[in-house]
């Protein structure tokens, strides 16, 4: 059975829901699309949590090697890796309670979903997180 994304409504009441977003693969880079998209969903009133092990503070937030590092909860974990990185993420996700596993636009790991999922996790995949706030949350715009 091919994947399939939650409904717009879902999606939504996930984005209205949401406290802790940990971004994996978030660049301490201005000029990279990852730093964008979290420095966005900042300023729209997202809490975002960092996991770069090579860097110490993005974006004014203390950054963490890994998933498994953060010492709070995590509803949703954002995902700017290739798709082929996904699985050991997903299996963190799972592995720290996190409510989604959310991969960016182009990231697609159907293993990793399925796993996500049959563990409980809902997955989005292949859809960008700042794009779905702004079309189903126009707050703030």
């Amino acid at each position: 059975m091919a994947f399939e994304n939650p409904s717009r409504d879902r999606i939504k009441e996930i984005l209205a829901n949401a406290g802790n977003i940990a971004v994996v693969g978030l660049s301490d880079n201005p000029d990279r699309v990852s730093h964008m998209v979290a420095q966005a969903m900042q300023k729209r009133g997202y809490r975002i949590i960092p996991v770069n092990p090579n860097a110490e503070t993005i974006l004014g937030e203390k950054c963490y090697a890994s998933l498994k590092d953060i010492p709070e909860p995590v509803d949703i974990v954002n995902v700017f890796r290739r798709s082929e990185h996904i699985m050991p993420i997903a299996e963190e996700a799972v592995a720290i309670r996190a409510k989604v596993l959310w991969l960016q636009q182009d990231v697609i790991n159907e293993e990793a979903a399925a796993f996500a999922m049959a563990n409980g996790l809902e997955v989005i995949m292949d859809r960008c997180i700042k794009v779905e706030d702004a079309i189903l949350n126009p707050r703030n715009l």
